[in-house]
């Protein structure tokens, strides 16, 4: 994600944002900022795949005229926006895809450094950057880290070569276990990226993707179900998956296993050694600001009277002439003190810990005095903890997470 979704955005050209709705009021400090750049390439679209990725035609290879374009539209955006974050420390930085693994290591490396050349990078910032195992070469991943990439996100989604080819993956499962190994002798932070409930998959296929991948001992591991998405080919043609109760015992499978090597689960799809969570991540679910930079890229930003969600051209080619004019920004829009309830609950509610009660107004400029009608009924329906410092899923909201997310989507009369 960068975020992948980003709810109610408006087209670019309206009237200039305004102060905070009734009900808000203000931010005293603005939260934590991440930036989020997106490649938007890859070889071959997965067919379960709804973020903004286009297939290189061709020989599948990134040319370097279009890689070296590209970055000049990046660096053109990242000006442009700068005003926006003025004297803002940046903690995180993710280059997200698409397949940013396309990109030559010197591009990375030049990215970064014009990255660093134009926003306050914290000298500890977590810099990550996916990697998927068919774009793999030895001696590549060594050098990303030399660019200044200090984690990086592997989207293995399965090792077995029968499931693999059922979701549309450019690699098998040799090459995972390879693109594994390189990075951890590269990366002293990692993450591998498992999918179940997979075409045809079985609990003990699911078991055994597990096995490999926990035998690599990664400090974070993230496993998603997969979902058929809107707009993708998987939604017109639909696979036959695993029903729900096999998906559930996937689940639990996956919470056994992670337990007992040792990685704690600490948001719905993640797990992390200690010290290993992923910092970007987390500001997102805690409802920190990031600036997005690339073709589709979405991000929020917080100011003392307003929040706004902001949305670049998606097409990458249209972005590339609008960025390269300045006008990289497609959709803007203020968030309404509804907005903000919503969007700050749908993501805290993820984390398994939860976030401190206070959160809510610090990040939001909102009294929680907003949320007291559907933390009540939450708290009837025993969904959430009953502790008032704390704003936590109990197991049960968690096994229910979607219904105790809408309670927070509108008020009820």
């Amino acid at each position: 994600m960068g975020s992948r979704k980003v709810l109610l955005l408006r087209q670019a050209g309206g009237p200039a944002p305004g102060p905070m709705a009734a009900g808000a009021s203000g931010l005293s400090r603005l939260p934590p900022l991440s930036l989020y750049l997106h490649l938007p390439w890859c070889i071959r679209k997965c067919p379960y795949c709804d973020f903004n990725s286009h297939e290189l035609r061709g020989a599948g290879e990134l040319s370097r005229e279009r890689e070296q374009a590209y970055l000049g539209a990046l660096q053109a955006d990242l000006e442009s926006a700068l005003p926006l974050v003025w004297g803002r420390s940046v903690q995180t930085v993710f280059i997200g895809g698409g397949t940013p693994s396309l990109f030559s290591p010197a591009a990375i490396d030049r990215l970064l450094e014009a990255v660093r050349a134009r926003l306050r990078v914290a000298p500890d910032a977590e810099v990550t950057m996916e990697a998927n195992p068919g774009t793999f070469e030895t001696g590549r991943f060594r050098d990303f880290a030399a660019a200044g990439v200090n984690r990086l996100s592997i989207g293995v989604q399965s090792f077995d070569d029968a499931l693999l080819r059922a979701i549309g993956r450019i690699h098998d499962g040799d090459q995972a276990r390879r693109a594994i190994d390189e990075a951890a002798r590269h990366f002293a932070s990692f993450n591998v990226d498992l999918m179940y409930a997979l075409p045809g998959q079985s609990l003990e296929a699911l078991e055994r993707d597990l096995a490999s991948a926990l035998a690599f001992a990664p400090p974070h591991l993230s496993c998603y179900q997969l979902a058929l998405e809107p707009n993708t080919l998987f939604a017109k043609y639909p696979p036959a998956l695993p029903d729900e109760d096999l998906a559930a015992d996937m689940q639990e499978a996956i919470e056994a296993a992670t337990q007992a090597a040792g990685l704690a689960h600490y948001e719905i799809s993640a797990y992390a050694r200690r010290g290993h969570r992923a910092r970007h991540n987390l500001n997102y679910w805690e409802f920190g600001d990031y600036l997005g930079i690339g073709a589709g890229a979405h991000g929020k930003l917080s100011f003392h009277d307003r929040i706004i969600r902001q949305a670049r051209f998606r097409h990458p080619q249209r972005y590339l002439e609008r960025a390269i004019g300045g006008a990289a920004v497609e959709e803007e829009r203020t968030l309404s003190p509804a907005d903000l309830r919503f969007e700050f609950m749908l993501n805290a509610l993820r984390l398994l810990d939860g976030v401190p009660s206070a959160r809510f107004e610090e990040h939001t400029g909102l009294s929680i005095a907003m949320l007291a009608r559907p933390l009540g009924e939450a708290l009837a329906r025993g969904l959430l903890d009953p502790d008032p410092t704390v704003i936590r899923a109990t197991a049960l909201g968690l096994r229910f997470l979607n219904d105790l997310q809408q309670l927070f989507l509108e008020e009820k009369p």
